[in-house]
């Protein structure tokens, strides 16, 4: 019989299947993926493999843009003819689209017997990355291995002997083979992925189109991938399948060799099932419980529902992105690697004006670097493939990305309102993360390899994007707030010059490639370029209410509860405002904040992430309490999955992985926070999380911190230090804090300045390998 689990946070348990995917459980290794409905008898397995898509490589896809386009926009800009500005902005938009993120099929598993069972409950296990199902007297348990490449699921039973057969279907045409050898009963499925699937939102009779032509003798097509389904059912009980696609590059013209796809599916499952049982279910364990086990939030003591859901929520968000990133694979997508329609939510492709980096955004605090390289991957695909774009819609040098990209790297505008579709500063966040990694921990082989490459396309492009304004300052121009329009005279606009966000990327990639120089002990002209530039940039302005703005111009927002909260990047993500550095734009930030979530912010899952990690960053406990709230009990599915509203889907809800994973963030962020000058503990604690204790989490400087607390203040903590320098800590006044280090030895910390409100600092020199051991009196 499978292990029995626990009912604790790090399992969900439901007591009915799942009616629509939103409410199925999850399961993958980064590249399979696989959901679970957790039917009684028959189980439905969707299948995804991370490099299916539609379409092929395109090349740099754009219309022919006159070379005075831009510079007429600018002028546009300047005059303040936002209509003209419009015009022109949509000049510069690829005839195109990016391509979908692709459903393999279904494959349906008749396990156990038909009929209503006396009992029944369905359950994920968060700990080892497996489901359970119980229906009566029979039982399944499901995993998706990570060293072995494939699902697994072993059915028990009682009584007569179960009657157990696989079937499956796809949306794409397919061919399946069934067969017997040795004992074992295979299912073989090949097919082709869509040579193009325009995006769920754009009308068209031929949105979806198949090639039917033959591969060219190197077995590669122009678009529509090859790919495979194997699967076995063994006597014993035992289903083991697998995927596999012709995916070769995002340069690279991809393979539709059938035969070859369907051998090496084959091959993989045939591996597997010459390992024990037990043997493919340890090595799975070990590998996800290796990365998981590396931060424990223990909110046990505090007692309270909130804590409880809390915690599972936190546990929910890394095992989802282990199970949707790993080293190898493709960046998760909007649905992370799960998807079951041809042309899913905003093709559930790369957004990259936030949702892509939401991802992202715990990889570093919660100890999983590992995952993060996916993305690390395709900063540098897109800085290599957003040069021509750059070149030819702004004649500029650099890179650039604009909104969406897709696994084949568009970087074009594509066809849309300009709001959302002319943002063409998605490289440079991005490529932001590649800062973070750096912050975190320092290797000078990174940081020559890819960060100072990437870095350098990105302020390239962004130091061509600046312009004077009236007062002789730096904007970027032509700029937008993503998907945000303003009113200026009483009309709509799009495109002005100087989005808050915007300047504050500029200011953050033309400072981090400044630092990488020096860092490096390089030198070269672009850096004296940066230096220069940022010392006439522009930076965000406070209006009248005492609030950050959102463009440079005095414009008024058109939706006061968009739920893009793009000016307040400086506070987070970003690191530029801080309370000790720049308090006025501190309390800007807040009463933005405050302001947006007045008028209805917050809506989508997403958005209320990000407001739980700005609460963090602004100390607002009661805040962050009321957005982990309405998060879990809101914006998240029966299986606790992430929703966004979407008014073509049934029920009007969508899955979309940000808002889990940008949530574990937030809630991390609320336990240490490491960005301004110091590690500080607890600085955000929720009045329902009174009590308990954290382990693992990682702070910039190669630091790791283990932390207890009770009646809601710090009690000890422990800091384990990969780098030498002053450690600076950062609790709450008035307490008294103790320290030794890892021989021993009693640690005189000195008091440090400045600290936040209501905070005090000190600090002492750390010593690379040392733990130093803090208690509070």
């Amino acid at each position: 019989m499978p292990p029995e689990l626990q009912s604790d946070a790090r399992v969900i348990t439901l007591e009915r299947p799942a009616d629509v995917f939103t409410e199925a459980f999850l399961l993958g290794n980064g590249s399979l993926g696989v959901t679970v409905h957790g039917r009684p008898g028959v189980e439905e397995f969707d299948l995804n493999l991370d490099t299916v898509w539609s379409g092929g490589p395109q090349g740099t896809p754009r219309r022919d843009v006159r070379p005075e386009t831009v510079a007429d926009l600018r002028a546009a800009v300047a005059a303040g003819d936002h209509a003209r500005a419009d015009r022109l902005a949509r000049e510069l938009q690829a005839e195109s689209w990016t391509e979908a993120y692709q459903p393999l099929g279904r494959l349906r598993w008749r396990w156990g017997q038909d009929g209503e069972p006396a009992s029944y409950r369905r359950q994920l296990d968060l700990a080892s990355a497996t489901t359970r199902i119980d229906a009566g007297a029979e039982s399944m348990e499901a995993y998706v291995s990570a060293p072995d490449g494939v699902l697994v699921a072993v059915a028990h039973g009682a009584g007569e002997p179960l009657v157990i057969d696989v079937e499956f279907d796809s949306p794409h045409p397919v061919d399946v083979t069934s067969f017997s050898s040795g004992g074992v009963d295979w299912l073989v499925a090949v097919g082709r992925a869509p040579s193009r699937a325009l995006p769920n939102y754009v009308a068209a009779a031929d949105a979806v189109e198949y090639d039917r032509a033959a591969p060219g003798a190197d077995g590669t097509v122009d678009a529509g991938m090859g790919w495979a389904v194997a699967a076995a059912v063994t006597s014993d009980r035992r289903l083991v399948a697998t995927a596999v696609s012709g995916f070769r590059g995002a340069r690279e013209r991809p393979s539709a060799d059938l035969e070859a796809l369907a051998e090496e599916a084959t091959a993989r499952v045939r591996a597997a099932l010459g390992r024990e049982p037990a043997e493919l279910r340890r090595r799975h364990v070990e590998d996800y419980a290796a990365l998981f086990d590396r931060v424990q939030l223990d909110l046990s003591a505090s007692g309270t529902p909130q804590a409880t859901a809390a915690e599972r929520y936190f546990d929910l968000g890394r095992y989802l992105l282990i199970s949707s990133s790993r080293p190898g694979t493709q960046a998760a997508n909007l649905q992370g690697i799960w998807n079951v329609d041809v042309r899913p939510g905003w093709s559930s492709n790369y957004t990259t004006n936030i949702n892509v980096e939401m991802n992202y955004w715990a990889a570093e605090t919660t100890a999983l670097p590992e995952m993060h390289e996916p993305l690390f991957d395709l900063a540098r695909d897109l800085a290599d493939a957003g040069r021509s774009v750059a070149a030819a819609v702004y004649g500029a040098e650099g890179a650039t990305t604009h909104h969406n990209t897709d696994i084949w790297r568009f970087t074009s505008p594509v066809q849309g309102e300009p709001q959302w579709s002319n943002w063409q500063f998605g490289l440079a966040w991005i490529a932001a993360h590649l800062g973070d990694r750096l912050d975190f921990r320092w290797s000078d082989e990174f940081a020559r390899s890819v960060a100072l490459p990437v870095t350098r396309a990105v302020v390239e492009f962004a130091l061509d994007q600046l312009v004077e304004d009236a007062e002789g300052k730096l904007v970027v121009s032509p700029s937008t707030s993503p998907e945000h329009p303003f009113v200026a005279g009483g009309e709509l606009g799009t495109v002005t010059a100087g989005s808050t966000l915007d300047q504050e990327l500029a200011s953050q990639a033309l400072d981090r490639y400044v630092r990488l120089v020096e860092r490096l002990d390089d030198s070269d002209d672009l850096a004296d370029r940066c230096r220069r530039a940022l010392a006439r940039l522009r930076l965000p302005a406070i209006d009248d209410g005492g609030r950050l703005r959102e463009w440079a111009p005095p414009l008024l927002p058109s939706e006061l509860d968009h739920r893009h909260l793009s000016h307040l990047y400086g506070a987070y993500p970003g690191s530029r405002i801080t309370e000790t550095a720049t308090p006025a734009e501190f309390e800007a930030v807040r009463r933005a904040l405050a302001y947006r979530l007045e008028h209805g912010g917050g809506y989508t899952g997403w958005s209320q992430a990000w407001v739980l990690c700005l609460a963090a960053r602004l100390r607002d406990a009661e805040l962050a309490e009321r957005s982990i709230g309405i998060l879990v009990d809101e914006l998240s599915s029966a299986s606790l999955l992430d929703l966004h509203p979407h008014g073509a889907w049934p029920g009007g809800m969508i899955f979309q992985i940000d808002g889990n994973l940008g949530a574990v963030a937030g809630m991390a962020e609320l336990l240490v926070q490491s960005h301004d000058g110091a590690l500080s503990l607890l600085p955000t604690l929720p009045a329902s999380w009174h009590a308990g204790a954290a382990s693992g989490l990682r702070a910039r400087g190669g630091r790791t911190v283990d932390l207890e607390w009770a009646s809601g203040v710090l009690a000890s903590a422990r800091i384990h230090t990969a780098t030498d320098g002053d450690l600076v800590i950062e609790a709450d006044a008035g307490l008294r804090p103790s320290v030794v280090d890892s021989a021993g030895a009693a640690i005189e910390a000195e008091v440090a300045a400045p600290a936040p409100r209501g905070r005090a600092r000190w600090s002492w020199p750390a010593v690379a390998g040392r733990t130093y051991a803090i208690k509070v009196g």
